[in-house]
């Protein structure tokens, strides 16, 4: 596992940087990741906080999480606790299930920055890989996103489930 460590009115520090690969490092042993996965850490300074942002591409999907606290090593730990509980709802999830094998259902995401006039726009492209519902469901949590876009493995449309307000989920198929 890499790491790209990033400050944001903030200089990442010898000792910040070792914290974070040390407490990050601890995670390889219930991830399945390659050692050329590149994990991207952004440490943000406010005002009267800090903030940690962690971004884990795994074979099974991307793990992605934030926390602000007074202190940025306390920050880093909760957002390690908030990595260690996703991971564990995933795995109670695939054995309550009984999944042999998950397909890879990574975001493949090209990032990139648009301009026109005054208004940034930012651009995502998404391939709308086919699941089931509860994959898609799953892909979302993971992600950290309030949506996933997927194609549904039995009607073959392309659909969007959201997360709910009140809770829940909701879902809207799109017709062409």
């Amino acid at each position: 596992m890499r790491f790209e460590i990033v400050g944001k009115n903030v200089t990442v520090t010898q000792a910040m940087r070792e914290q974070i690969e040390k407490k990050l490092s601890s995670l390889e042993k219930y991830l399945l990741i390659d050692p050329d996965t590149m994990v991207r850490v952004v440490a943000r300074v406010y005002p009267n906080s800090q903030k940690v942002e962690i971004t884990v591409p795994t074979k099974v999907g991307i793990l992605r999480t934030e926390v602000v606290n007074d202190d940025f090593y306390a920050a880093v730990d909760l957002a390690i606790d908030k990595l260690e509980d996703q991971i564990r709802r995933q795995k109670t999830r695939l054995s309550r299930r009984h999944r042999e094998h998950l397909s890879d259902a990574f975001i493949q995401a090209d990032i990139q920055q648009e301009e026109e006039q005054d208004i940034p726009v930012r651009t995502k492209s998404v391939t709308a890989d086919e699941m089931a519902l509860d994959e898609a469901i799953m892909q979302m949590e993971l992600s950290g996103h309030s949506f996933y876009i997927y194609k549904d493995e039995d009607s073959g449309k392309i659909a969007v489930v959201y997360g709910r307000h009140s809770g829940g989920y909701g879902l809207i198929e799109v017709d062409e």
